[in-house]
């Protein structure tokens, strides 16, 4: 029986988090250097790429990447690729030597997308800050300051939202005193931010569903690191949360593919059509989506 291979490349990379608002200035460019000029393995790729649970290692032309290597239960070899490094997944019958010559196979694009992962880390590491007053962060498309205002006391009164004025940002006050830690800065702010994210993503769903043809049953937030959403055959929705943090263009692509699963539980061409019957430039928000530097949190 024929060996199918699965190429797999995780949508989201990295753990867990909550997004940070505030990027941190560009590192200063490099200083020419009169060094002959480097082959173009050593420019783009390091000599070694080492998965922190490595347990195989494969040269792949000037590189060697170590990489952690899994059996189980499944039919094809699987590769993905995150921050971390490279993992591979086989089937329980399937020969070392055949993993091996895969990896040889697809050696371009396993460095490929060791480098793309390793870049996407760097550009949300760069946009890390830690939350605290006077923090900014991006909502919904729209610059958000984060102040605290003791004077607001505690109970659902202890936060609130002005809308941005001629001149001025929106801001998210917290009623937290000024010597509060990060941790208690961000868990108030996740708190309403999450019932923000309802309520949006309530709105946008009920508002591409009907030109959809379908209905859904209920929603729920998701706080998943490797995806934007999904949708079951029963019409719920999961989100991410942390769509609040990007433009709304994004926020309808994800709900509109979501909601179109109800129709298509697969990405066929039927699927797509359903799409971009009332998303006619679906491919671009979808590109947009995928190179959002998003932070991530440990």
């Amino acid at each position: 029986m024929q060996r199918f291979v699965q190429l797999a490349l995780d949508f989201l990379t990295g753990p867990d988090p909550l997004p940070v608002p505030r990027r941190a200035p560009e590192p200063p460019a490099p200083t020419p250097s009169a060094e002959p000029a480097l082959p173009l393995h050593a420019v783009f790729q390091p000599a070694t790429w080492h998965h922190p649970r490595a347990n195989r290692s494969v040269r792949l032309g000037a590189c060697e990447v170590a990489y952690e290597f899994r059996r189980g239960k499944r039919r094809t070899i699987g590769l993905s690729v995150s921050p971390e490094g490279l993992v591979v997944s086989a089937p329980r019958w399937t020969p070392l030597g055949e993993v091996d010559a895969l990896l040889v196979q697809k050696a371009d694009w396993v460095l490929e997308k060791l480098q793309r992962a390793r870049e996407r880390a760097g550009e949300m590491a760069r946009a890390r800050v830690v939350w605290a007053d006077g923090v900014e962060f991006d909502l919904l498309g729209e610059s958000v300051r984060l102040v605290l205002d003791p004077t607001r006391g505690l109970g659902p009164r202890s936060v609130g939202f002005d809308p941005a004025t001629d001149g001025q940002l929106a801001t998210l006050r917290l009623g937290l005193p000024a010597h509060a830690s990060e941790s208690q800065i961000r868990d108030a702010a996740q708190a309403w931010l999450m019932k923000r994210a309802t309520a949006v993503f309530t709105e946008r769903l009920h508002l591409f569903a009907p030109p959809l043809g379908v209905q859904w049953s209920r929603l729920r937030l998701s706080s998943a690191g490797t995806r934007w959403g999904s949708a079951s055959a029963d019409g719920t929705i999961r989100l991410n949360w942390r769509l609040v943090f990007l433009s709304m263009d994004m926020v309808d692509y994800v709900v509109v593919h979501e909601l179109s699963h109800l129709r298509h539980m697969d990405h066929s061409p039927q699927f797509w059509d359903v799409v971009a019957s009332v998303m006619p430039d679906h491919q671009q928000r979808r590109h947009a989506l995928k190179h959002a530097a998003l932070p991530l949190d440990d």
